[in-house]
């Protein structure tokens, strides 16, 4: 079946559900109170949970923030996009994995959860070009990830899988990113005096296509999968001398890396090595691309 259609309007992208979405992104409730659906945000690191959903609103609030509003507002602030840049994202999204609406004649539904159906060596044609596409060669994606065949709303879909420390996969196919839980940091630990950083596993891929002749084993690697799951990673960091930090150069990644500047002179930013980019693959997809101002706006 073709689910391709025209871009999302306004008021189309309002009545997604805005908790499913949040799954989508690898968020899940931390506890449910009646229609109140409460996260760590995703919009900054805490440990406790202060971003609500109000599901029967549909409308969030950070706490921590003093900001809310609907599924575009948040989605504006999380990706740096625009309102047209996001319904983009939203369109596609919707046409491979749609998303559940809100119906007001409907009581509260379960929330539907990615099954992870196996894991298998990376062979599919289209995720193969996918990874050709953002310049990681097959031989190093081969290394730290699987193809994923998962299913959704009772379909199944396949993707690269990256698994983390606790099992689950952050999922990605040339269409739609999405993880399963549960969600974790994953570390790679060679035992070094040096770690580095990555807020996503393309850029840790993209970093170790661009370093091939270092040694294998030369350092060790955190994929936050999140930059909310920065503390969770902390102890294991700053175990370590030297602290070299790649997030991504968006209003939620450098306020991260000035805060974990201002607590110890082991971290140190990399980003600057592609500061006219949003992360490090960008950078190595595009290396003569002039600077983007919404990058440094402030919340």
């Amino acid at each position: 079946m073709d689910f391709r259609k025209e871009r999302l309007s306004t008021e189309e992208a309002k009545k997604i559900d805005m908790t499913n979405y949040l799954s989508q992104l690898g968020y899940n409730p931390v506890k449910i109170i009646n229609v109140d659906y409460w996260y760590c945000s995703p919009l900054r690191d805490e440990h406790e949970p202060s971003f609500k959903v109000n599901r029967k609103l549909n409308l969030w609030f950070d706490h921590g923030l003093g900001k809310g509003g609907n599924i575009i507002d948040f989605g504006i602030l999380y990706h740096g996009c625009t309102v047209s840049e996001l319904l983009q994202k939203l369109s596609t999204n919707f046409s491979l994995q749609q998303p559940t609406f809100l119906h007001s004649n409907k009581s509260i539904a379960t929330e539907n959860k990615i099954k992870i159906l196996g894991d298998f060596p990376l062979t599919s044609p289209a995720l193969l070009r996918y990874l050709e596409q953002r310049k990681i060669p097959i031989e190093i994606a081969e290394k730290f990830c699987k193809e994923v065949r998962y299913e959704l709303n009772n379909k199944t879909y396949f993707g690269i899988g990256f698994k983390n420390d606790s099992g689950g996969y952050e999922i990605r196919n040339p269409y739609f990113k999405t993880s399963s839980s549960p969600k974790d940091i994953t570390i790679i630990d060679n035992g070094c005096e040096e770690a580095l950083i990555f807020e996503g596993f393309i850029d840790f891929l993209s970093f170790k296509a661009t370093t091939k002749n270092l040694p294998e084993n030369g350092q060790d690697f955190v994929v936050l999968n999140s930059v909310s799951f920065f503390e969770r990673a902390r102890p294991f960091m700053e175990n370590h001398k030297h602290i070299r930090l790649y997030l991504d150069r968006d209003t939620t990644g450098i306020n991260c890396t000035q805060r974990a500047l201002s607590m110890s002179p082991q971290y140190k930013d990399e980003s600057t090595l592609y500061k006219n980019h949003n992360d490090f693959n960008d950078w190595i997809m595009n290396p003569s691309k002039a600077p983007k101002k919404h990058l440094r706006r402030k919340l």
